[in-house]
């Protein structure tokens, strides 16, 4: 999987927050006032990134439009999916690893856990 730099997180923020594709101008203008910025990004900045993660799989381009309208190809929540995916993927023990993280978790997301691995919770209260 395609990491993303600090600029293509985001950008890829935006279009996630935004659902809707937009134009180039629409995010430089986004990027521009959410002050995370330290600086203006000019339109051909932000112009290479889309195409940066256009070839890296993240957003599609609609050239049947003027101006090119950009969206996100996947959701945020599918992506994080796929990066916690690949780490675990990488260790040489998968079980350690989902222990380790299992135990670091909230009480709050383990009854998330629970729930989505269809785990009755109602004999343990």
């Amino acid at each position: 999987m395609a990491t993303l730099g600090e600029l293509e997180r985001e950008v890829m923020d935006v279009l996630w927050a935004s659902g809707d594709p937009l134009s180039a101008g629409d995010l430089r203008d986004r990027l521009n006032f959410s002050g995370k910025n330290k600086r203006q990004l000019a339109a051909t900045t932000v112009l290479t990134v889309l195409s940066r993660l256009e070839s890296k799989g993240f957003v599609s381009r609609d050239r049947g439009t003027r101006p090119h309208l950009y969206a996100a190809v996947t959701t945020r929540a599918d992506h994080t999916a796929d990066l916690m995916h690949e780490v675990l993927g990488s260790s040489p023990d998968r079980e350690a690893a989902l222990a380790r993280f299992i135990g670091q978790v909230s009480p709050a997301e383990v009854e998330t856990l629970r729930s989505l691995l269809g785990v009755d919770t109602s004999a343990s209260k």
